[in-house]
């Protein structure tokens, strides 16, 4: 009986000195990392490290004064791993280890204002196999900006055909703001005016070129705007005048000859597009007139990412010579089989015919994009001409220059021809601003160049002459 009692009293001795050793246990590692400020946007990331991979509840919520607003409040319970969640933003890190990323800015909590917030977090692990609980608590300060970024147009004077282009000068504050000009939905980058050959200490300078697409709206809104990495944005308004253009309508007739040639040359040099039946060929060309196209100017699209900040162009731009115009920009195409009405596409660019294989010369310096085939363009080159202005160059039987060569104006990028969607040897034109097609006839005008562009470049304090880049582009 007393070893009994003395081997109880032991017992209840190591369970009192566990419990009591249980108490102090450390209770998880918490980390919380993200912006320093947060303004429309901002994301905060939660890392919480458990020893044995437990963890029974954690905690975060963001206070602002008076108010507090939860961001995630779960009773975990067991093993880390089962707390994965990614829809929940819960993603498991390693054995140990998980982090809970929330949004923390004004879109995601409207009641948020200027000045500074806390993210307070707080973990529990269960300890003495869940007798007993440790508990962490951590808090971060987030600074709250809530002012956006002030923008004004300095150039004067703006006049955009529906089709065509235009330029603005502006100034952006704070100067690392990104900014441009927003066209209904689309926007236009704006890039440091230095590029544009503006002589200015002033780094808030900016130049954006812009485009009114012919199937954009007379009336759309064209603003300027600035963003500041944290999502606030401010916008300006500026004085312009827009020119409404009427489009060709014309009609193509696809016979059995022309699907013939064009639809399984095509498939053949795109093996990544699939259609159901090549057989059927005016199924086939209907989707390679709808979905590759779509495709394909996704394609070119995204090559205004890559554009030079600096202009690379000198005076206007110079169309194929000795060529006839097959057919204009922004013709709208009714495309009939048999007599009947199987497609409506819209021809963003200019057909222009000489003779077979013509030498294609670049209609002016820039760095070469694109040389490769491309779907309905067929063998294809785009060169980018900087501050995302390009040209495209289509249908060629050949190619001359390769993606990342330096071409100057006349220089031969390749051969003219009919591959692609093309009826018959021609190059077909374009004219790309930040990845959209626009009308040549703007580019090709020396008069133009002068009273859009480079009078707002001079006037901003660009040289009239010599060999800047605005001073150059016209003169």
């Amino acid at each position: 009986m007393r070893i009994f009692l003395f081997v109880l009293v032991l017992g209840l001795l190591a369970a009192g000195g566990a419990w009591i050793h249980a108490g102090g246990a450390p209770g998880p590692v918490i980390e919380i990392s993200g912006p320093e400020a947060v303004g429309q946007i901002g994301d905060v990331t939660i890392a919480v490290e458990a020893p044995g991979g437990n963890l029974n509840r954690l905690q975060v919520s963001l206070v602002q004064g008076a108010n507090t607003t939860p961001l995630f409040d779960s009773a975990v319970g067991g093993p880390m791993g089962a707390a994965t969640d990614e829809a929940a933003g819960i993603v498991k890190t390693d054995e140990n280890q998980i982090q809970l990323t929330r949004a923390i800015g004004k879109r995601a909590i409207p009641s948020l204002v200027a000045g500074s917030a806390e993210i307070q977090v707080t973990a529990v692990r269960p300890v003495l196999f869940g007798l007993r609980q440790a508990t962490s608590t951590l808090t971060a300060t987030v600074e709250v900006r809530l002012i956006p970024p002030q923008v004004a147009v300095l150039s004067l004077h703006h006049f955009i055909n529906q089709g065509g282009s235009e330029v603005v000068v502006y100034r952006v504050n704070p100067a690392d703001s990104a900014s441009g000009v927003r066209v209904g939905d689309i926007e236009y980058p704006g890039f440091p005016a230095s590029g544009a050959g503006i002589q200015t200490n002033d780094p808030a300078l900016r130049v954006a070129f812009f485009a009114l697409l012919p199937s954009q709206d007379v009336a759309v809104p064209i603003q300027v705007f600035a963003r500041d990495a944290i999502g606030n944005e401010g916008q300006g308004t500026f004085d312009f005048r827009v020119f409404p253009k009427q489009f060709r309508d014309s009609t193509i007739e696809v016979d059995d000859a022309f699907l013939a040639r064009v639809v399984p040359a095509i498939l053949q040099n795109s093996p990544d597009f699939v259609v159901e039946n090549p057989s059927d060929l005016v199924g086939s060309y209907l989707k390679i007139n709808r979905d590759m196209r779509k495709q394909n100017n996704e394609t070119i699209a995204a090559l205004a990412a890559t554009t030079s900040p600096e202009i690379l162009w000198r005076g206007p731009f110079k169309q194929l010579l000795n060529t006839a115009v097959e057919a204009g920009f922004a013709d709208q195409r009714t495309y009939t089989h048999d007599g009947q009405e199987i497609d409506h596409q819209v021809h963003l660019g200019f057909d222009l015919a000489s003779t077979m294989a013509a030498p294609v010369k670049a209609a002016n310096r820039g760095k070469v994009v694109h040389a490769a085939y491309l779907g309905i363009y067929g063998n294809c080159v785009i060169v980018d001409h900087g501050m995302g202005l390009q040209s495209l160059y289509a249908h060629l039987s050949s190619i001359g220059v390769q993606e990342g060569q330096m071409v100057e104006i006349d220089q031969e990028l390749g051969r003219s021809g009919a591959t692609g969607l093309a009826g018959g040897d021609h190059l077909h034109f374009t004219m790309l601003l930040g990845g959209q097609a626009v009308t040549p006839i703007d580019w090709w005008s020396e008069q133009w160049i002068k009273d859009r562009v480079v009078r707002k470049f001079i006037e901003a304090g660009a040289p009239a002459e010599g060999e800047s880049a605005a001073g150059a582009a016209a003169l």
